[in-house]
């Protein structure tokens, strides 16, 4: 039997049509696009090419596309950029108890650093934020409110387009982390969310490390996090990572408008892995049944913690996750599941599984001849 890669929330592989298209941006045309002769020229040509594109997936205008090295520098370009450019209007800022870290930490940042106030709202069992909850916490001097689309840790699935409503009736910038839906979710344009800024990331949907894009709704200009030149309209200083752009794009023209993560394919899959999971003994799914990503699939272990439970799996050539992978290795217990109201042991012993387009049925039974196994002998760790 052959590995299993269960663990496509934190990564996807690079798709080989997609690896074609940046090739020759890897050889033949390798100009800095910010050169004025014919070389830096020709690069351009193709930097601004690959903004129309994107505008047209997005159905957006090209200067509402910011190019950024992945969903984390879209975040913190997103946060910090609105907070420095509004702070005269007011410091108060509202996420939920359940973002990326890319999210929370940015707020904390400015909370200790730079004189702003985080509200927190707090989630339902299931993970999901209450539109009443928000509209709660807004006040006068609330400059921006940060909800994901869908959690990378548990699938939920955010009522985002009724969030952003009640931050535009308000007239309060509303941002999403968009990282976990492309690829993954119904998507018509970008307006869908009724955000202002929404954060994507190439690598969740078979496009390249290191690309991804913030969308800025036209005439924001939140202030830049990186200086040094005037790139991507004065909005992220550096030089484009041409390739990375143009792999970024041709996966998101190829896997967005249908979502390469099939959810005809997927759910019957993760159904019945859930309901598998269900009936293991003091073993308890904290993603929900409903209203979340049809390829995602988390529970939490009794008497067992996330290093264990993953180390066993991937002796057995099982490939899972604790949750974020920007967290790997680390001991800290799930916010995410903390966020849930269990126990903090229990938050401790999260285990995700992220199904994509190569799972199969197989697969799903390979693993499920395993898992009691690997969590009999990770209790015993204990």
């Amino acid at each position: 039997m052959g590995t299993v890669y269960f663990d496509y929330n934190a990564t996807t592989p690079l798709d080989p049509a997609v690896r074609d298209a940046m090739l020759p941006l890897l050889a033949e045309n390798w100009g800095n696009p910010s050169s004025v002769h014919q070389i830096g020229r020709k690069a351009r040509a193709v930097l601004d090419e690959a903004r129309d594109r994107t505008a047209t997936v997005l159905q957006c205008k090209p200067s509402e596309v910011v190019f950024t090295s992945g969903g984390t520098e879209s975040v913190n370009l997103a946060i910090f950029g609105v907070a420095r450019m509004l702070k005269a209007k007011g410091r108060h800022i509202v996420t939920s108890a359940v973002e990326h870290h890319a999210v929370l930490h940015a707020c904390d940042y400015l909370a200790k650093h730079e004189g702003f106030e985080v509200t927190q709202l707090p989630v339902d069992k299931e993970g999901r934020v209450a539109a009443s909850s928000l509209a709660a916490a807004i006040r006068p001097d609330t400059i921006l409110v940060s909800i994901m689309a869908a959690n990378n840790e548990i699938g939920t699935i955010q009522p985002v387009a009724e969030l952003g409503k009640i931050c535009g009736e308000r007239g309060v910038l509303f941002h999403t982390d968009a990282v976990q839906w492309f690829g993954k979710q119904p998507f018509q344009n970008i307006d869908q969310f009724h955000a202002d800024l929404v954060s994507i990331c190439g690598h969740k949907f078979h496009g390249p490390k290191g690309s991804g894009m913030l969308f800025i709704r036209s005439p924001l200009l939140p202030h830049p996090v990186s200086f040094g030149g005037g790139h991507e309209n004065e909005r992220r200083a550096g030089t484009e990572n041409l390739a990375g752009i143009v792999g970024f794009v041709e996966a998101l023209e190829r896997f967005v408008r249908t979502p390469v993560f099939c959810q005809e394919k997927l759910s019957p899959l993760t159904e019945r892995l859930a309901n598998f999971i269900s009936e293991i003994e003091r073993v308890q799914l904290v993603s929900p049944p409903v209203e979340r990503l049809a390829n995602t699939v988390a529970f939490v272990v009794d008497g067992a913690d996330s290093i264990a439970l993953l180390a066993g799996l991937d002796l057995e050539g099982i490939c899972a996750s604790s949750g974020s992978a920007c967290s790997a290795g680390s001991l800290e217990p799930s916010h995410v599941v903390r966020a849930l109201g269990l126990h903090h042991n229990l938050a401790n012993s999260l285990v995700r599984f992220s199904l994509g387009r190569q799972s199969s049925l197989e697969q799903v039974m390979q693993l499920e001849g395993v898992l009691p196994q690997v969590i009999k002998r990770a209790r015993g760790c204990q």
